[in-house]
């Protein structure tokens, strides 16, 4: 089910982070994926951008990230999902982030192209 497929790849992407692997990130997003990150006031339009970022955060690997309560809707070649995102930095330290990401199904295979992310 395609619902399915695309919260796998928002989840694994999670999943990728949690274990210090950018690579397997990357392989998540469309190379053009803009990014609203909670920790960054600008949009993010690059890759690069998106390094310069990642580099200034938390040790990948050093954070939990737990993904729940997700609305996916799919369109065709379009989807979207709306969740919440828990951010947990240390023992009983925790950012709750509301998120949505928009993803394309690009030869057959669900990329994320944007994601928005908004702290409570």
């Amino acid at each position: 089910m395609a619902r399915d497929a695309v919260w796998a790849v928002i989840t694994g992407m999670y999943d990728a982070y949690t274990r210090g692997d950018r690579e397997g990130i990357d392989r998540r997003l469309h190379p053009d994926a803009t990014i609203f990150d909670s920790a960054h006031p600008d949009l993010i339009t690059t890759r690069d951008q998106l390094n310069k970022v990642r580099d200034a955060r938390p040790e990948e690997g050093q954070v939990t990230l737990s993904a729940y309560d997700e609305v996916v809707d799919v369109w065709g070649e379009t989807a979207l999902a709306r969740y919440v995102l828990r951010v947990a930095f240390a023992p009983g330290a925790a950012e709750i982030v509301r998120t949505t990401s928009v993803l394309r199904r690009v030869d057959g295979e669900w990329l994320i192209v944007h994601v928005h992310e908004n702290s409570l």
